[in-house]
């Protein structure tokens, strides 16, 4: 584990410049230009958001340890609270604080490095909620109510805490802040370029921010992206982050599309709760995430023991 904050470290310090630079330049910009159309007024209510949110991130990830970890543990249950409400059994008390408080022993599991049970907590759950039909005494809806749990526990639990894997490796702040612009970056070049020039869409009736083009051009911009940004990786060389611009364009788009999914089955555009100005809840902050810490983070162990690349 590392130790200390990087509130002191040039290389987190020259990327916060960067960062909260860029977002200022681009408010000024698009804050000229909000009223030129729809477009503008959707990019300027997201840049609200991040005015917010980015510093949020940024002192979260710079804080010593364990703060990050339990920021993330936080954002997973807070996640998984609004995923209950969307899906409408928020009020199912023993399945809702199971769930809680096995993301909270994720977080634990990560702390003291518990690999091996970390990986069989799904199943572990998946006993646990099994009993609460038995315990109550109760047949009616379970099978929606364990399912719907499961698949909590799995999106905004063991999923999304595989990021608390990487923060716990070393310089694992400054990889997993690597990850998460080069993820909302792409999302978003994904999703103007779906906007302005985006024809072939194979998920119009999931998701039409979603297109070949816009995948192409995320892509081509979050391997540039990688490249620029490769200071913040333990390990600058090319396979690392390639393989991190990769996992961010293409499997980033996963998350948000299961979401979408998910909301278009229930009859919703987003789910009720507000989580920053001009930005939906916080499942669209962190649905892209769902499916990329996993996947990098195994890719990330790969790479390390692969001394034949």
């Amino acid at each position: 584990m590392s130790e200390g904050t990087l509130f002191g470290d040039p290389t987190f310090q020259q990327t916060a410049a960067i960062i909260l630079g860029s977002l200022a330049a681009l408010s000024v910009l698009v804050f000229i230009l909000r009223n030129r159309g729809t477009h503008m007024m959707a990019g300027w209510a997201s840049l609200k958001s991040w005015i917010f949110v980015a510093p949020m991130i940024l002192i979260g990830l710079a804080l010593p340890e364990p703060w990050p970890l339990v920021l993330l543990t936080a954002t997973g249950i807070f996640s998984a609270k609004t995923f209950f409400q969307m899906v409408g059994i928020y009020q199912r008390s023993w399945f809702i604080w199971t769930t809680y408080v096995f993301i909270i022993w994720l977080g634990l599991l990560t702390y003291r490095d518990e690999w091996e049970i970390y990986n069989l907590s799904p199943m572990i759950f998946l006993g646990t909620i099994a009993l609460i039909p038995l315990i109550r005494n109760s047949a009616a809806h379970m099978i929606q109510y364990i399912a719907l749990s499961l698949l909590a526990f799995i999106f905004w639990g063991w999923s999304l805490m595989h990021l608390g894997l990487l923060l716990m490796m070393d310089s694992g702040a400054l990889i997993v802040l690597h990850l998460y612009l080069l993820t909302e970056v792409s999302d978003n070049v994904a999703i103007a370029s779906s906007r302005f020039f985006g024809k072939l869409k194979p998920f119009d009736k999931i998701s039409l921010r979603v297109s070949v083009e816009g995948i192409v051009v995320s892509i081509l911009v979050s391997l540039l992206l990688a490249w620029g940004l490769r200071h913040l990786l333990p390990d600058r060389s090319e396979r690392f982050w390639i393989a991190a611009g990769l996992v961010a364009a293409i499997v980033g788009r996963l998350g948000g599309l299961i979401l979408s999914v998910i909301r278009r089955d229930l009859g919703i555009k987003n789910s009720e709760s507000v989580f920053i100005i001009g930005r939906d809840d916080i499942l669209c902050r962190v649905d892209k995430l769902i499916f990329v810490g996993p996947i990098y983070f195994y890719i990330y162990l790969y790479l390390q023991q692969a001394s034949w690349l």
